[in-house]
């Protein structure tokens, strides 16, 4: 039994997500956390709400709430969202917690004792109308590098360049609007990553198994222009873990915070002391500690494109630059940019589905399966309300659902709703379990590869095999001259539903779970012989008829949907 620890990236906590952040990261994690949990390994899954930094500020300003109770809020909105999509975090943690509090602080003062933070006195944008600093995403401007009028001072969303709100040009206050800013000396801490650069490129060039998408974003921060930078990481904020060097306190940082991406993947690892803590689980540091049970542990992390250079450079600066035998990535599995009608999702301008409204008009399966075989992996991804519905009525309902429909309904009608006895399996089962077992080994190597596109397809194609194998096998014609073997036939059918509930489950495991309940069975082991896998179900054994698996999208749901969701949350 191996062992996998899987954490997506971590959601900000201004709000609820829209699907391009579903797709991004939460959902794959999801798959491959399932995935690996039916092959019977141990997995631990972790994720939790980012709530420090001026986007928390922010959100909670603009929602009249004080900051802790407006992240306390959406934590639980965030986590409820996440139970209905599904989403099988063994803890879905917060990074304002307790344990990440000290767990940053201990980082800070190793990194300190080994000369890898230096203080620097700098000039930031100070805000005469409102009195304060304004750090990173206070100030918007247009972006230097591709002329885009909303950059924040952190980051353009349109062209992902990393910025500093000094190069913003006509830059302006995002809390008043007032352009009237000057710069003022203030002091802050910086991680020394660039004297790390020789460990760090090492490091990426062992990992020849990673997405290009991730590696050639690891690079270009590594050596385009002057190379890897050095790193702020305490800004002046009220919300956030004060600066300090361990327990004691920090002298010249007082009323300082860590700055959010420095604490924010730490949580990665505080998350599982809040799983100890939590009483969902014991002894955190066999997930963590190489020198603790680590070293047998494979790590994965799950996120978007823009995520890549903090989980790639800053992330393991901190690990490794604290010289503590903390637990390294084995692979990053990023992905690109899911883009909504024609333009962008966008949280901070409510452009798009977001989650909350997903499930309000359809089950969560629906947009799982659209989600993950649509998944951007190799280039931008688009979301359109006729694809999606063509996806879902050809694939889910037409393939999958009419195939469990059919064969149950038959069975009941002619043989009661048990297993029937008789007949045996001749040349046309012998040819569908070849196919199916090739198909299962694929299927099995594409989720280990995290081909989520691929496996998708597979995953299809192994219900249409099951459709074809019932429409030239026909039972309904078979039964009129040989009922026996029309029996055998009707066995293979309901013994592939079962099948397919196990295969199906890391994709659509609601479905998976009626499919299941319907055939009254609670086996989900994995198949490995395919004679065996389907024959799971003896002869007798009762089953129902479900209910329609997955209900055909109208034309009128599409254009009613498509103009309520016309790009703009209200």
């Amino acid at each position: 039994m191996a062992r996998h620890l899987i954490t997506s990236a971590i959601p900000y906590i201004n709000g609820i997500k829209h699907l391009g952040n579903l797709v991004g990261s939460q959902l794959p994690a999801d798959l491959f956390a399932r995935y690996q949990r039916g092959r019977g390994h141990e997995v631990l899954f972790l994720c939790a709400t980012d709530e420090h930094g001026t986007p928390a500020e922010l959100a909670a300003a603009k929602a009249g709430q004080p900051v802790a109770d407006y992240c306390a809020e959406m934590h639980a909105v965030q986590a409820d969202i996440a139970q209905g999509f599904g989403l099988s975090f063994d803890h879905f943690g917060r990074s304002s917690s307790p344990a990440n509090h000290a767990l940053t602080q201990h980082f800070a003062g190793k990194l300190a004792e080994r000369d890898l933070i230096r203080e620097v006195s700098e000039t930031q944008m100070y805000s005469h109308a409102d009195g304060r600093f304004l750090p990173d995403r206070y100030i918007e401007g247009t972006c230097p590098n591709c002329g885009f009028d909303s950059a924040r001072g952190d980051q353009c969303d349109n062209c992902t360049k990393q910025l500093d709100p000094v190069e913003l040009i006509n830059p302006r206050s995002v809390i008043s609007g007032s352009t009237d800013l000057e710069m003022r000396a203030t002091k802050h801490l910086y991680l020394r990553q660039s004297t790390m650069k020789d460990q760090l490129e090492a490091w990426i060039d062992s990992k020849t198994d990673w997405p290009v998408l991730t590696t050639s974003i690891a690079k270009k921060w590594l050596n385009d222009g002057d190379g890897l930078q050095d790193r702020g990481i305490t800004r002046d904020l009220d919300w956030g873990i004060p600066v300090k060097r361990g327990q004691e306190d920090w002298p010249g940082m007082e009323g300082k915070v860590f700055y959010v991406w420095f604490d924010a993947p730490i949580e990665y690892i505080a998350c599982a002391q809040e799983w100890v803590e939590a009483g969902k689980g014991q002894d955190w540091q066999r997930w963590w500690r190489t020198d603790m049970g680590a070293q047998d542990v494979t790590y994965t992390q799950f996120m978007g494109k823009d995520n890549v250079p903090f989980h790639t450079l800053s992330f393991p600066a901190t690990i490794l630059g604290s010289g503590e035998p903390w637990k390294l990535v084995d692979y990053i599995k990023s992905f690109n940019y899911l883009n909504y009608d024609g333009g962008q999702f966008s949280t901070s301008r409510g452009r798009g589905v977001f989650m909350d409204q997903a499930l309000e008009i359809l089950p969560a399966d629906y947009w799982r399966w659209w989600l993950l075989s649509h998944a951007p992996e190799s280039s931008d991804a688009e979301f359109t309300w006729d694809n999606f519905q063509a996806s879902v009525n050809k694939d889910l309902a037409d393939v999958l659902g009419n195939f469990v429909s059919r064969i149950t309904k038959f069975c009941r009608s002619k043989f009661g709703e048990t297993v029937p006895e008789g007949g045996s399996w001749g040349a046309q089962e012998a040819a569908l379990m070849a196919e199916l077992g090739q198909r299962l080994r694929a299927y099995e190597g594409h989720m280990e590869a995290m081909e989520v596109r691929k496996s998708a397809q597979e995953l299809r194609a192994i219900w249409v095999a099951g459709n074809e194998y019932l429409q030239s096998a026909a039972p309904w014609s078979t039964f009129k001259e040989n009922p026996e073997q029309a029996a055998a036939q009707v066995r293979m059918g309901l013994n592939l539903v079962r099948l397919y509930a196990v295969l199906s489950a890391p994709f659509i495991p609601f479905a998976a779970d009626r499919l299941l309940e319907a055939m009254k069975c609670d086996d989900r082991s994995w198949p490995g012989d395919m004679q065996t896998a389907l024959s799971a179900l003896p002869v007798g054994h009762g089953f129902e008829v479900p209910e329609v698996l997955f209900a055909k999208i109208t034309d009128e749901q599409r254009e009613e949907w498509q103009a309520r969701f016309a790009g703009q949350r209200s």
